[in-house]
């Protein structure tokens, strides 16, 4: 096996494991898990584009895989911050209540 032999198996894989990670996004029964189904999707997704980019030999592939990573990282903060305030009543409590 070549090495691009290599990296078209592990870009078959990364693609078979964002599909699966696409139907646990879709069929998620919280919103926890459909989060973290996103953040492995976009995880995958990124690490397919940095071995694409290897393939193909053209780096600007692993620099849009590193800025897609990092507002994945973001967005993935934000999703959290937002779970936490909904559950601790932060974000939905009037003003002045205490419960």
């Amino acid at each position: 096996m070549t090495v691009d032999g290599a990296f078209m198996w592990a870009l078959i894989l990364l693609l078979f494991s964002a599909m699966l990670t696409l139907i646990r996004l879709l069929a998620g029964p919280t919103i926890p898990d459909r989060a973290v189904a996103l953040d492995s999707m976009t995880t995958t997704t990124a690490g397919a584009m940095v071995i694409y980019g290897v393939v193909t030999r053209q780096a600007v592939f692993i620099d849009v895989a590193l800025v897609y990573a990092v507002l994945s990282y973001i967005a993935t903060l934000y999703i959290a911050r937002y779970l936490v305030k909904k559950r601790i009543g932060i974000a939905e409590r009037p003003e002045g209540e205490t419960s």
